[in-house]
């Protein structure tokens, strides 16, 4: 059987020192990778050579990450990971509303970067060949596709992320079930560590995609002390919960 060829990752991080770094350790472990300072640039080097995975940093010159993963995604699907500044959960949410598939904070771990990298493209890779057959996934008035990667509300189209779609698929399959945060990095992220707040930011970015009243949540319940439940039936008026 053919080996595939490595995967390509572009870093675009206007650090050099960053870029520089990131770029070495992706390298050694196998990675074809390019690198770019500024949005314009990355744009460029995408469109003549389109990465599998983008490292991105949020905060570049002239033009910012975001614009970078928007103009990414209107060409085709890519893996994206957001780099973001420690604390600033309003950009990790903005990252993760233009279809980031995942963040990192800085400072961080240029090695637990790489296990990033390698968990986003084992996901993507396995989502693009995607299972033989798999039945609909349906629930108070969700349903889920998971062959076709297609998911509704009450018949209307979801725009879900990868790793929204990832997470609702597992909460449909164990509903009524208080799922752990560490469970579902585990399950969902296929990772055995990291920020646990990265569960939180996609599960609230979900629910304001599937709940009725995002403030007061119905079916993606909080279970103070563990994570979450999936309640898809009725619950009484007032039962909501933030997280």
């Amino acid at each position: 059987m053919q080996t595939p060829p490595p995967a390509r990752v572009l870093v675009v991080d206007d650090d050099p020192t960053v870029a520089e770094i990131v770029t070495g350790y992706l390298d050694r472990a196998g990675f074809t990778v390019d690198r770019a300072a500024d949005g314009p640039t990355a744009l460029e080097r995408a469109a003549a050579a389109r990465p599998d995975l983008v490292v991105l940093d949020l905060m570049l010159p002239g033009m910012d990450g975001l614009e970078v993963c928007r103009r990414l995604r209107e060409r085709g699907p890519v893996a994206v990971i957001m780099l973001t500044a420690r604390g600033d959960e309003d950009d990790r949410i903005l990252g993760l509303e233009v279809g980031a598939d995942d963040y990192v904070t800085k400072p961080f771990s240029p090695r637990e970067l790489v296990l990033r990298v390698e968990s986003v493209l084992r996901r993507a890779r396995a989502h693009a060949s995607g299972p033989p057959s798999a039945p609909p996934l349906r629930a108070a008035g969700l349903e889920l596709d998971p062959v076709g990667r297609r998911a509704t509300k009450d018949g209307t189209a979801l725009a879900l992320t990868l790793r929204e779609f990832d997470l609702l698929s597992y909460l449909l399959r164990h509903p009524g079930k208080a799922c752990g945060r560490e469970e579902l990095m585990r399950e969902v992220w296929g990772w055995e560590f990291g920020d646990l707040s990265t569960v939180t930011v996609h599960v609230r970015r979900l629910r304001g995609k599937v709940e009725d009243d995002p403030a007061r949540p119905r079916l993606i319940r909080t279970v103070w002390g563990v994570g979450y439940r999936f309640d898809p039936a009725d619950v009484p008026e007032g039962g909501g919960d933030r997280a």
